[in-house]
């Protein structure tokens, strides 16, 4: 008979996990950062999972676009990027980043490799007219609110950390290279994919792709693929060991697990605000619902203890719910 496949585990890295909160962000931090993150991957395949790592870009694209807008201005006849061409830059880089921290961790016959990835998204997404990802760096007031008005855009202040540029973050609807993933777990390989939430594209009447000014959200993007893929676990890194209610107050108290159906009251109790938890476990909700088995929620540095079960929150299907047939929307027709 022939074995199963080995069960399929997306993790994802928040772009905020690679940058250690300094004022001053660098390229060797962001090595170091994937060189540590990597062990806890080592783990994963060496105990049997296929694994899918996909990334945040939420400081980098911002950083990005900010250095395309600056170049322009000091040499009119370099390019202006637009928001898909700083994303496709963010996974080249970051892919970059990444492999070479998984090069030298994995075991022997799994190699790493990074994928240009694209996510598709409906042109007629109420996002589009309602910017709410936040990119780049965080601002004191005055000095976004100039930026905004010399260059057209909208800010807002990110969960009292400071103000930053927000853009559009329409729905990610289908990963165009669904196929390519898939038969790259199927060669051993660890995948780096769907970077910054994929390239945002629109595809035309003719099948022509077209990029468009958004960055999607990765977490969106990660429970998507994950769900396409069958995978059995989603993992999403973020800036906290646990999931915790009434964060901030005398009332915080850590959650070790929760069902959906304690997840999705949470949620719409306001416990897990925007631009902080809340798209984490909105993802977490969408691929249970598509059948997956579960979700970790853990900061990076705790991602060994938590894989292991002394940390972080497992968010799974409800009593007696679960395992049902998979949403493959991920792929396109």
């Amino acid at each position: 008979m022939t074995p199963p496949p080995a069960p399929v585990t997306v993790l994802a890295i928040g772009g905020n996990a690679l940058l250690n909160g300094g004022p001053r962000a660098t390229i060797a931090e962001q090595f170091t950062a994937a060189r540590q993150l990597a062990r806890p991957v080592a783990e994963l395949v060496r105990a049997g999972h296929r694994v899918v790592v996909t990334h945040g870009n939420g400081p980098q694209v911002g950083f990005i676009k900010r250095r395309a807008d600056l170049a322009a201005e000091l040499a009119p006849e370099l390019p202006l990027l637009d928001l898909d061409m700083c994303v496709a830059d963010s996974q080249g880089s970051l892919g970059y980043i990444l492999v070479r921290g998984l090069s030298d961790a994995l075991p022997p016959g799994s190699r790493p490799v990074a994928l240009l990835t694209h996510t598709v998204v409906d042109p007629d997404d109420p996002a589009f007219a309602r910017p709410t990802k936040p990119i780049g760096a965080h601002y004191e007031r005055a000095e976004a609110e100039r930026l905004a008005a010399r260059h057209g855009w909208t800010v807002a202040d990110d969960a009292g950390r400071g103000w930053r540029r927000l853009v559009p973050s329409p729905e990610p609807r289908a990963i165009v290279e669904l196929g390519a993933v898939a038969a790259l777990l199927d060669a051993e390989h660890v995948v780096v994919a769907g970077g910054g939430g994929g390239i945002p594209v629109t595809r035309g009447a003719d099948g022509a792709l077209r990029g468009v000014e958004a960055v999607v959200d990765k977490d969106a993007t990660s429970a998507l693929l994950a769900s396409a893929l069958g995978a059995d676990e989603l993992i999403v890194t973020t800036g906290v060991e646990r999931v915790a209610l009434d964060w901030g107050t005398p009332r915080h108290r850590d959650l070790d697990r929760m069902d959906a159906t304690q997840a999705r009251e949470h949620l719409a109790a306001g416990q897990f605000p925007e631009g902080s938890m809340g798209p984490k476990v909105r993802a977490a909700l969408d691929f249970l619902a598509a059948g997956g088995h579960r979700v970790l929620i853990t900061s990076p540095g705790a991602l060994s203890d938590a894989l292991r079960g002394a940390t972080g929150t497992r968010v799974v299907p409800d009593p007696r719910v679960g395992g049902g047939t998979r949403n493959t929307t991920g792929s396109e027709p």
